[in-house]
């Protein structure tokens, strides 16, 4: 009676301290460590160990709310499988803890052919998570039938042992295990029951260490992104705090180069008001005088022109709106003329400018006036930048199929610090509040939006004191005209016999449509232009188009409301629709909506024939 008395209170003792441990310390290691080894020694086995399966993963969801699951008692009469030499389940783990009686015991830690127990035990997954206590008094009488099992458990001086898993959220996480290394061993039903209760203790310190490591993980994650926000926040800052300089610059700027000329034109026209309105009180006006006056007014105005376009150049070609016009052209005389045109300024400045042409093929194919622009630019601030004295060097060569324009000067160059700003709208390489020289900065940006445009690139190479080097390349553009061998030599009329499809654009940006009709018409189709929304759909009824190019925000109508009535009319629904896009989520937007192609603005040529032919339209014949 002392002997079971003492048991029973030694038993609540380590269950006790076991749940203490488990209040106390969320360190799943010291909980396990310590339970392995004072379990060890109340039980008086040589060896226990638990064995942790590697693919264990915590389970979330309603799971999770029960933190304290009953503490069942074992099957009574559990039905222990027989090992079986021909069936083997997967089985991937370690033996992560371990307690000895003593240091002659062989230590299981990292033992490689642990897995190989297991997988003599069939279907020992479902087995363990029923909770059953797998009892074995005697190994060699017990494995008979698995003499690999027996000779591998014998070399680890296995005599009787005692298997229980620890069963977290109902899914095995792993299994203790009790070694009687030198004797056979009877497991006592009440030892079992104490195990069980042990184990399932120990199932909610998992849980509980589990919970709190994805606590601790959230916490992270938490705190990387609060991080990573507060840096973004702070980019975002300075980003705002550049941009509100740059507005500052810019209206620095832009007051000092319209107030200039806006200045000689109110200050002369004043002038010449008050000696025409009193003729009388002052002296008529030497003829040289009023020329000198007029010519000052002339070319504020056209300054307060050039500013003006500048600024609604970049604006169109930032948005998407700006058409190019292609053209054949002589490079030469495309040179000659910018030259011409800056002749009179470089004189004023007192710069030599200078012309190479180096062209076997004169004859080009691009868009005239923007690649005239192009020019103009660069040689401007060449001439601008360059000294009393220096020179300025304009260089034309053709490679195969690309224009080479390269402008070299000798003027004041650019620092490394500086030149990452070259091409930054309303940015000069000199503070606006002490400007030497003159500007918005709208140049050289709108220089390299045109020659991306073209679908070409530009390059600089700069030293301060030494000058500045620039090179354009700019690909061949393809030509539609009555020459082209491409194309049909002579333009069919709107109501030819044989076209190639009927077609209806509705657009009401006219250079745009009248590029589109163009191209389309001299590629052999009719094509039907609507300028307003309102009347699309009842024309298109009529007409019955094979195809459809729409400008989505075209006016008096939303685009999006037209697609949806063609795409809902059972006479229209089989319509082929294009949508004229200006970006990349304007086209999944139309795209959801039932267009079945996407173009995008600036229409190039190539891209637009090549989108109409992959419609298959075919021969059609109309009446």
């Amino acid at each position: 009676m002392d002997d079971s008395l003492n048991k029973q209170l030694e038993r609540e003792r380590l269950l006790n301290q076991v749940t203490t441990q488990i209040r106390q310390s969320l360190d799943l290691s010291v909980i396990l460590s310590t339970a392995v080894q004072q379990l060890r020694e109340f039980l008086q086995v040589d060896r226990l160990v638990i064995y942790q399966l590697n693919s264990y993963q915590v389970q979330t969801g309603d799971h999770t709310k029960d933190l304290s699951p009953e503490l069942d008692e074992p099957d009574p009469n559990p039905e222990i499988p027989v090992p079986q030499a021909d069936r083997h389940d997967q089985i991937h783990g370690s033996i992560t803890y371990e307690a000895k009686s003593s240091d002659a015991i062989a230590s299981l830690l990292d033992w490689e052919e642990a897995d190989r127990c297991f997988a003599q035990v069939p279907e020992y997954q479902q087995y363990y998570q029923k909770s059953i206590i797998h009892c074995i008094p005697n190994i060699k009488l017990y494995y008979q039938s698995s003499p690999e099992l027996y000779s591998i458990l014998q070399q680890k001086q296995v005599t009787a042992q005692l298997v229980a898993p620890i069963l977290v959220q109902k899914q095995l996480w792993g299994i203790l295990i009790a070694h009687q290394c030198f004797s056979d061993r009877q497991w006592k039903e009440s030892e079992q029951k104490f195990i069980s209760k042990i184990t399932q203790h120990l199932s909610i310190a998992i849980y509980q260490a589990q919970l709190y490591a994805q606590v601790q993980q959230q916490k992270q994650t938490l705190e990387r992104r609060v991080k990573e926000r507060t840096q973004a926040l702070h980019d975002a800052l300075l980003a705002a705090q550049c941009a509100n300089r740059a507005k500052s610059e810019f209206l620095a700027t832009m007051s000092h180069e319209l107030r200039t000329p806006l200045t000689h034109v109110i200050g002369i026209s004043s002038t010449l008001l008050r000696l025409y309105s009193q003729p009388d009180n002052f002296p008529a006006l030497p003829l040289e005088k009023q020329k000198h006056y007029l010519q000052t007014i002339h070319d504020s105005g056209e300054n307060l022109l050039a500013l003006i376009n500048d600024i609604l150049d970049l604006s169109q070609v930032e948005s998407g709106k700006t058409v190019l016009k292609f053209s054949e052209f002589s490079l030469q005389k495309l040179a000659q003329q910018c030259l011409h045109t800056l002749r009179d300024f470089a004189k004023e400045k007192g710069v030599n400018v200078n012309l190479q042409i180096k062209v076997d093929q004169d004859l080009f194919r691009a868009d005239y006036r923007r690649v005239r622009q192009i020019l103009l630019n660069l040689l401007s601030n060449a001439i601008k930048f360059t000294p009393k004295g220096g020179r300025v060097t304009l260089t034309v060569s053709r490679k195969d199929k690309t224009a080479i324009f390269q402008v070299k000067d000798t003027g004041i160059g650019i620092s490394k610090e500086q030149q990452s700003l070259l091409f930054e709208k309303f940015q000069q390489l000199d503070s606006p509040y002490r400007r030497q020289y003159g500007g918005t900065g709208l140049g050289l940006a709108l220089t390299k939006q045109l020659v991306e445009l073209h679908g070409g690139s530009i390059q600089f190479e700069s030293e301060v004191g030494l000058g500045t080097k620039f090179t354009v390349y700019i690909p061949i553009q393809p030509l539609i005209n009555k020459s082209s061998s491409n194309y049909k030599t002579s333009l069919p009329s709107m109501y030819t016999d044989s076209p190639q499809g009927r077609l209806v654009l509705i657009e009401d940006d006219e250079e745009t449509a009248t590029l589109i009709c163009e191209l389309l018409t001299a590629a052999g189709y009719q094509v039907v232009w609507l300028m307003d929304g309102l009347t699309a759909l009842a024309t298109i009824q009529l007409l019955k188009p094979d195809a459809i190019f729409i400008d989505l925000h075209i006016s008096g109508q939303d685009g999006y409301d037209i697609v949806r009535h063609l795409r809902e009319d059972a006479t229209t629904q089989k319509i082929k629709i294009v949508a004229l896009t200006t970006n990349s989520d304007e086209q999944e937007q139309s795209l959801q909506f039932g267009v079945d192609k996407c173009l995008n603005k600036p229409i190039l040529p190539n891209q637009l024939l090549n989108q109409v032919e992959s419609l298959n339209l075919g021969d059609k014949n109309y009446d």
